[in-house]
């Protein structure tokens, strides 16, 4: 089973060896965020658990980050951005911990967050999921440990990720990563991508003010 900066690593290698120039991605999208060094200070892991946290990230990052993006755009330019993970799950784990009143406005005005051409949501059973955090990381998140052991949790996730969240995206990908390799599910996402979008290195040039292709986590 792989995660989402695996799959993130390998969809660049991918876009790379197609002359595709392409680039991952975290944190907020704009170029000139001038909040995100004050988020980062903030811990991410217990986000589910604090109301704070939540509305920390939900307004002062990804809400303000949906305006600059069209002010100040991603960097580099003429890349594809390949997002490693966005604010769709912060709203999610908002609900399923909360529900805060920031993560729930967020799910009636979607849409205020900043645009992707393609968005993927990635996801694999319990048992997966389980068997991955028994091999050892470096670093475990602990929203991913109590997704494996709180199935209530993990299912009004799941639905506020899915059902709430996923609905903003034009364009929306859900694979289950226990099933498939990094490379094989790469290269659905690159066909995909090269398909439907111009993009650089691939055709017709892109507007600046255009959205750009995401990869995210469905857990």
């Amino acid at each position: 089973m792989a995660g989402k900066s695996t799959l993130v690593r390998a969809l660049v290698a991918e876009l790379e060896g197609r002359g595709v120039p392409a680039v991952r991605h975290r944190g907020m999208l704009a170029g000139l965020h001038p909040l995100q060094p004050l988020l980062r200070q903030l811990s991410s892991a217990r986000q589910p658990d604090s109301w704070w946290t939540t509305t920390a990230y939900v307004i002062g990052g990804f809400l303000l980050d949906g305006i600059l993006v069209h002010i100040f755009p991603p960097r580099p330019r003429g890349h594809v951005i390949v997002q490693d993970g966005y604010g769709d799950r912060t709203v999610a784990f908002g609900m399923a911990g909360g529900p805060y009143l920031a993560a729930v406005l967020a799910l009636r005005w979607p849409r205020t967050f900043a645009r992707f051409d393609l968005a993927v949501f990635l996801h694999a059973s319990p048992e997966a999921r389980a068997a991955r955090l028994a091999q050892g990381r470096e670093h475990i998140d602990v929203r991913d440990e109590r997704t494996v052991e709180d199935q209530a949790f993990t299912d009004r996730f799941h639905a506020f990720h899915v059902q709430g969240m996923g609905r903003r995206h034009d364009q929306l990908m859900v694979i289950d990563s226990s099933l498939r390799t990094p490379a094989d599910m790469a290269r659905e996402i690159a066909d995909r991508l090269l398909t439907e979008h111009a993009v650089p290195g691939a055709g017709a040039g892109r507007a600046d003010t255009a959205p750009h292709p995401a990869l995210k986590e469905l857990t």
